[in-house]
């Protein structure tokens, strides 16, 4: 039987309420915690004990390893060192752990506080309808919801940008709509994303797509990379096939020399970059002739993108509406591309 979203919210929203007020955490990291923990669930339920799993769970650092440690005084170190750090390893995730510290003092509080805190956290996630050997209904992605509820609803209270942690599904879709990813059938096709934030526009061209050898990807902000690379094995992606990187994709690209079938991005709108001139000297920027300014990096994040898509590949990418008309070296760039 699969699990109810209306379930699933529910108990992920009152593990947000456990860490309402702890410590010094605001409400942008409560997700990172849930979001782990919810991480550490699901590939428990979904592969531990099949050896012919893609992702491997190894012993002592599944979900039912973290309820045992319900009540140990040393429940936050060992979370870290027991579970999480042999897990994220055993799946090419190293340096995930730096998203959250399950043994943070000054998030989560000290002593018995943070022994209560954590085992209640962990009782949530045993919840019985919580049982992810059968979370998917037919066309239907419950936990791929699950994890843009939480993106969507901390975006809003952090006060930030929804785009710096996921792209809406209603958008990705159209997106992979765009590049027809329904005629990949190749295990050579390619899909890239420069700033792909928690990976919501490679796993919808994933969803949408027969068959894609591998998915690239780059994000500047560390938390946020951490996330896109746990959502990936959270849909089934194992680390084998996506390649996403951690650094600013307009100063220093991590995938220079390599071109793509599908390339789709929503990049932030409008944000600022160096526009050094000596980036006309780099075959991204170069035969434009300007550089976009230093105040709108819309078009920098254009011909970077151009510069990475192959000769038979499609892009789509969303820009605030100002890149179709503005002038100076935007019009002239924007000129030479419709050329």
């Amino acid at each position: 039987m699969a699990i109810k979203k209306s379930e699933l919210y529910s108990s992920l929203w009152e593990s947000c309420d456990k860490l309402r007020g702890t410590g010094g955490m605001d409400a942008s990291q409560y997700k990172d915690y849930v979001l782990t923990m919810l991480f550490v669930k699901y590939v428990s339920d979904k592969y531990a004990g099949n050896p012919m799993s893609l992702i491997e769970i190894p012993t002592g650092a599944s979900f039912d390893d973290m309820v045992a440690l319900k009540g140990q005084p040393d429940i936050g170190d060992r979370i870290n060192k027991e579970i999480l750090r042999p897990l994220f390893a055993s799946n090419g995730l190293e340096g995930s752990l730096e998203i959250v510290d399950f043994n943070d003092d000054e998030k989560l509080g000290s002593g018995k506080e943070k022994v209560d805190l954590l085992s209640k956290l962990i009782a949530i996630f045993e919840n019985p309808a919580l049982n992810f050997k059968n979370n998917r209904a037919e066309d239907d992605d419950v936990l791929g919801d699950a994890y843009e509820f939480l993106m969507r609803h901390f975006a809003t209270e952090s006060g930030k940008s929804k785009g710096q942690f996921y792209t809406p599904a209603e958008v990705s879709r159209i997106l992979s709509k765009v590049i027809d990813v329904d005629k990949a059938d190749k295990p050579s096709y390619t899909a890239y994303d420069p700033t792909c934030g928690s990976g919501s526009l490679l796993l919808r061209v994933a969803k949408e797509v027969k068959e894609v050898g591998m998915f690239y990807g780059q994000e500047m902000n560390p938390t946020t990379y951490n996330l896109a690379r746990m959502n990936m094995i959270l849909h089934d992606v194992s680390y084998r096939f996506f390649d996403i990187k951690q650094d600013d994709t307009l100063e220093r690209p991590q995938h220079d020399g390599q071109v793509f079938e599908a390339i789709v991005a929503n990049p932030p709108f409008s944000s600022k970059w160096s526009a050094d001139s000596l980036k006309l000297d780099e075959p991204r920027f170069g035969q434009y002739g300007k550089l976009a300014p230093s105040s709108k990096a819309d078009y920098a994040f254009v011909t970077h993108m151009l510069h990475h898509l192959s000769d038979n590949g499609t892009m789509a990418l969303v820009l605030p509406h100002g890149a179709l008309f503005r002038g100076a070296a935007e019009g002239h760039i924007r000129k030479h591309i419709i050329e």
